[in-house]
């Protein structure tokens, strides 16, 4: 019984390594994934306190000035 199982699941995993090809070995895609994800978190780290940096934008500095969304216009 469990050499006819190991023979189906032998020839089920033949099967899917013909129809289905990887491009590359699954380690290999793992870690291009895992580089996408490092790149976006970097990104998304770079982003933070951006609206700290231009206080004058956020309507923090109150210097006798009008400040806030209309400013300028």
């Amino acid at each position: 019984m469990l050499s006819t199982l190991a023979s189906v699941i032998t020839v089920a995993e033949e099967l899917e390594h013909e129809l289905a090809p990887l491009i590359a070995p699954a380690p290999v895609l793992g870690g291009i994934a895992a580089l996408v994800f490092l790149m976006l978190g970097v990104v998304t780290f770079a982003y933070r306190d951006v609206a700290n940096r231009h206080s004058n934008k956020t309507g923090s500095s109150t210097s006798g000035h009008e400040t806030g969304h209309g400013a300028g216009h």
